[in-house]
Formats: C-alpha cells, sequence, structure tokens
C-alpha cells in the first residue's frame, strides 16, 4: 500500500489520514517514531515536541502565558530532557579540528540535529501556532543577544538554537500563506544541509566539480522546458529574483551597447525600459543600480486584471523613440506579485521583435506553470523571450533561496561580465574550461543553490512538481469560488485568479451596508492591517495584504504550499471572520 504520506509513522491508524488530513496531535507519530528511528531519535523528538503540552494555537479567549514568563533551566521554555550537563562545559575550540574532538562534535551536532527535527514535526502540526509573536523590544528585553568578547558554553549554543526556532515563522506550517515562498520539502531540506557540509564556491569546476556539472544538467533542462531548441543558451543561478532581473537588463544593454563595459553610461544614448506598473519593484530597482535610472523606466498600463495592455507599449516606445531615447529592455511579467497576473507574451514579442528590443520575461512567480501541461499555457510565447527569470523556491518549493535567469544566446553572459582573474581563471588549466562558471556571474563568491532543486527534481520527477503545482491552483480556485458570492467579500478585480493570488476585501458587518462612499473606503482601508495583526497575536495564521493603485487595503492570498488542504482554506475563510466580526 502506498505511503500515506509524513504522518503515515502512525502505524495502522495513519493509513485514515489521507494527504488533505493530518492528526490532531503528534502523540500518534512520536511513538511510532520511537520504534522506528535508530539511535533514540525518535524518543528525542517526541520529548523535545513535550507531546500532550506543547503549546497550541491559541482560541481566541484561551489565557496565553505572560510573554515575560520564566524560561526552563534549557532556555526552551518548555519542560525537556536538555542534557545542560553534558555542554556546560564545552566551548565550541573542544570540536573538530580540535584533538580528540570527534565524539563532543558528534554528540553536539547530534543535539542539534534534535532541535530541528523536533521543530520540523512541530511546523507541520496544526494544532501549533504558525508565530508566537512579540513585538521587537519584548523579544530583545526576552534575549539576550549582544556579542561580546568572551566565547561561551555549548550549552549555551543550543539555548540560542532553541529560542531561534521557538521565535521563528513556521514558513512550514499548512496554514502560513503570508508571502510566495512557502513550505518545507524534506529532501530540499537535507539537499541544503548536504551543501552547507560541502561548503565549497561556485565559481570554479576545480572546487567544486559536481555541483557545477549539476547546474549546467539542470539549466539546459530548464531552458528545453522553456521552449529553446535543444536547450541551447546560457543561464546562472543567483542570489534571488530581483538579481536574476537585473542581470537581465545588463545583458540587454551589454547586446545593444558593449563598449558601456568599458566607457560607461557616458559613451551611450539616453536609455529606456519598460515595464508593467504592476511589475515586480526590481525592474526599477535594478535600473537604479545600473545606472541608467528609475525615471528611465516607463511604466505601462495594465488592464483590470493586472496584464500589461501591448497597444500601450507600443505607444509609449513610440514616443521614446520620438524624444531621442532609445528602448532597449521590455519586462514582460508571468504572474505579477499581486494580482497573479501573466502579460500577453506573444504580443508583447511582436512589439519587441518589431522595435528591436530585449525581450525579458520576469517568470520569478509563475515561471514553475511552465511544469504544468495543464497551466503552462499562460506562458505561451516564454519561448520568444531572450531572457527568463524563474524562481523555483516560490511555487516549486525549493529551499530558499534558488533563482535562475535563462538566457537564450550563449555566451553573451561571458562577454559581458568576464574580467579574466588570473587567480581563479588560468587559461592553462587541465580540464575543459567552459565549466569554470564564475567569470560569467557579478559575484566572485556564489552559493550553492542547484544542489537542492536537482535533488528534489530527482525524488519527484517533472509529473512531482507538476502534481503539486496543480494542486495549489486547484486550491486557489477553490478559495475563489467560495467567497465570490459569499456575504461580507468583495473580489478585487472580476473573473477567476490566473495564479494562485486571490485578491479580495472582507467587509466586517459594520461597514457591510455603508454606501460607497470616501468614508467607506477609509474604513475598509483599516480592516486588512486589524485582522492581520490579531492573526499574528493569536498565532492561528497568516495572510498578507496590500493597497494597489487607486484600490485601499485588500487581502492577498498566495498558496504555494504543497501541505495545504481544502480544510486549511476553509479554516483561513472562519478564521477572517471571527477575526474581524466586530470591524
Amino acid at each position: 500500500m502506498a505511503s500515506h504520506g509524513f504522518w503515515s509513522l502512525g502505524g495502522d491508524n495513519a493509513a485514515a489520514n489521507t494527504g488533505n488530513q493530518s492528526p490532531s496531535t503528534t502523540r500518534a507519530w512520536c511513538q511510532a517514531a520511537a520504534q522506528k528511528f535508530p539511535g533514540g531519535i525518535g524518543s528525542k523528538i517526541c520529548a523535545l515536541l513535550n507531546v500532550g503540552d506543547a503549546e497550541k494555537a491559541a482560541d481566541p479567549v484561551a489565557k496565553q502565558p505572560p510573554a515575560g514568563e520564566a524560561a526552563g533551566t534549557c532556555g526552551c521554555k518548555k519542560s525537556c530532557n536538555c542534557n545542560k550537563a553534558a555542554f556546560s562545559d564545552l566551548y565550541s575550540t573542544d570540536l573538530l579540528p580540535a584533538m580528540d574532538g570527534d565524539a563532543k562534535t558528534m554528540t553536539f551536532l547530534q543535539e542539534v540535529v534534535d532541535i530541528l527535527l523536533a521543530y520540523i514535526v512541530e511546523s507541520f502540526d496544526r494544532d501549533t501556532k504558525v508565530i508566537d509573536f512579540h513585538y521587537p523590544n519584548e523579544l530583545l528585553q526576552l534575549n539576550n543577544w549582544e556579542l561580546q568578547d568572551g566565547p561561551t558554553n555549548l550549552d549555551d549554543i543550543l539555548i540560542s538554537c532553541r529560542a531561534t526556532l521557538k521565535y521563528a515563522i513556521k514558513t512550514a506550517h499548512p496554514r502560513y500563506f503570508n508571502q510566495l515562498s512557502t513550505g518545507l520539502d524534506m529532501v530540499g531540506l537535507a539537499a541544503d544541509w548536504l551543501t552547507s557540509t560541502a561548503n565549497t564556491n561556485m565559481f570554479t569546476y576545480e572546487v567544486a566539480p559536481v555541483f557545477v556539472l549539476l547546474e549546467y544538467v539542470t539549466l539546459k533542462k530548464m531552458r528545453e522546458i522553456i521552449g529553446w531548441q535543444d536547450g541551447r543558451g546560457d543561464g546562472i543561478f543567483s542570489p534571488g529574483g530581483a538579481i536574476s532581473n537585473m542581470y537581465a537588463m545588463l545583458l540587454a544593454r551589454f547586446k545593444m551597447f558593449p563598449e558601456v563595459k568599458e566607457k560607461g553610461m557616458s559613451s551611450v544614448p539616453r536609455l529606456v525600459a519598460f515595464t508593467s506598473e504592476h511589475s515586480h519593484f526590481s525592474i526599477k530597482k535594478g535600473a537604479a543600480a545600473l545606472g541608467i535610472g528609475t525615471e528611465s523606466v516607463i511604466c505601462i498600463k495594465a488592464d483590470q486584471s493586472g496584464k500589461m495592455m501591448p497597444s500601450d507599449l507600443e505607444r509609449r516606445i513610440v514616443e521614446a523613440k520620438q524624444k531621442g531615447f532609445v528602448p532597449f529592455f521590455v519586462s514582460a511579467t508571468a504572474g505579477t506579485t499581486v494580482y497573479g497576473a501573466f502579460d500577453p507574451l506573444i504580443a508583447i514579442s511582436d512589439i519587441c521583435k518589431k522595435y528591436n528590443v530585449w525581450m525579458h520575461v520576469d517568470g520569478a512567480w509563475g515561471g514553475s506553470l511552465l511544469m504544468s501541461r495543464r497551466h503552462r499555457w499562460k506562458l505561451d510565447g516564454v519561448e520568444r523571450a531572450n531572457s527568463v527569470t524563474w524562481n523555483p523556491h516560490k511555487m516549486m518549493s525549493v529551499p530558499l533561496q534558488c533563482s535562475a535567469l535563462l538566457v537564450r544566446e550563449e555566451g553573451l553572459m561571458q562577454n559581458c561580465n568576464q574580467m579574466h582573474a588570473c587567480y581563479l581563471f588560468q587559461q592553462d588549466k587541465h580540464y575543459d574550461l567552459s565549466y569554470d562558471t564564475g567569470d560569467k556571474a557579478l559575484q566572485c563568491g556564489r552559493h550553492v543553490d542547484i544542489f537542492k532543486l536537482w535533488l528534489m527534481w530527482r525524488a519527484k520527477g517533472t509529473i512531482g512538481f507538476e502534481a503539486q503545482i496543480d494542486k495549489c491552483l486547484e486550491l486557489s480556485e477553490y478559495l475563489y469560488n467560495k467567497i465570490k458570492d459569499r456575504e461580507g467579500y468583495e473580489m478585487v478585480f472580476n473573473g477567476k485568479p490566473q495564479h494562485t493570488n486571490v485578491c479580495f476585501w472582507y467587509l466586517p458587518p459594520g461597514i457591510r451596508y455603508m454606501e460607497d462612499n470616501e468614508e467607506r473606503k477609509k474604513h475598509l482601508h483599516k480592516v486588512a492591517p486589524v485582522i492581520k495583526a490579531r492573526m499574528m497575536e493569536y498565532g492561528t495564521t497568516m495572510v498578507g495584504y496590500q493597497p494597489q493603485g487607486d484600490k485601499v487595503n485588500f487581502f492577498r492570498m498566495v498558496i504555494s504550499n504543497p501541505a495545504a488542504t481544502f480544510e486549511d482554506i476553509d479554516f483561513l475563510i472562519e478564521e477572517i471572520e471571527r477575526l474581524g466580526q466586530d470591524l
């Protein structure tokens, strides 16, 4: 019989749990884990979790322990079996590479792993809080985080680890919907641990042979999925979508005016870039960083659903040319941050071709839909782009951070960015120098972001990612269908969401029947922030909100967490109504 997932350790009782359910407590899981895990790890997890007494998501009327309640002897604010004595006389200098540091290192790291495993199990338990919220001044008073000249013992180090996780946001929690990056994949987590253990740099094959080859293989596969023939082209993993977008702008400028690399902006005419008024702020930030200037980024009108209007794009390009400016870059968006809109890529690519302008697709949020046969049509025309940003750390739930820039023209990145540092990129090495990828990056030191994506892809297969993405979109459609005609809810724009973004206002009874005027808008603007604050204080869930243009604050629900279920969507609706009924 197929496994029912994370909670299948619970034995026969767990068989009743489907992928849309989880036990109400962790007790059954811990009993099975105590037998299943070697070396007593399961028992340690249960002790750290303190099953039966764990801090639960607060009932609205339940009394919460005071913020300043005294910590337990171990500092984790709960009764536990932490072995304080074992580490109170040990310091980091007692660990490897110290002489005879092997056993002490193993014991210390095992304790750290136990802390992490306990936190992972808690993160998936719906009865635990998403957040144990404290105001900044409270956290600073509760914890001594000041740095000192002398060392602290390993017991204090473990206390710091527990305290850090106690106050951390449980981003893996099935009811955490606050950001585009949510969830925690176990294979991805294992890969991240391995990457940190390997602790190497991505700039040359000689110091990262396996990781460099995995990046080569994975980027080629991603280019094939985009639709570039035989996966040809180039690419690199960068520290987030904002940097990937800036790379694209940098390449577009170099492609049109290669002399800018040596002579700077004074050697080129006034350049202008174009992007949707709903696009990510990183387009303007990139223009500022590259010396192009934010005033040289022209924002194109979007329709009521958030899609860029091609007619306005062409009009603004013509206007810019008539003023003597040089259009060099158009950034279309595949999955806008707030509405989740997909710009019409085919029409935009026709305009870019007509005026010889570099076409970039910011698919940081929506690019992963290329993995879904059901939804990839939303990116029709992406294969005509010159460059594409794609963030697997969003819809594919790869641990942060994991962002790729894909480029259609091979060799352009190298020509644009290389500096021929002879202490790294010697030309007389005994292997194929094309695998020394560091000189095409802006960074020198570059983190290994590839392994977690590659290992998850091996574990899931493309069809596994497809199923995960399709499920998230199904959940968003479920939410939309439940609230679109529900009393007290109003959609921000008409029509079914294009991505997992569901944008809506909740109208409490107190303003539900007010006349639609400025006074009503003023009241409505305050609703989402208050409900969000209450969510965080109770710790039950987290959802983002924001204004957009002339629209007052509204909720932006996004779903990228594979652990979320239909029941979690139902809970969210009920929680919003509970927390906002008196407003």
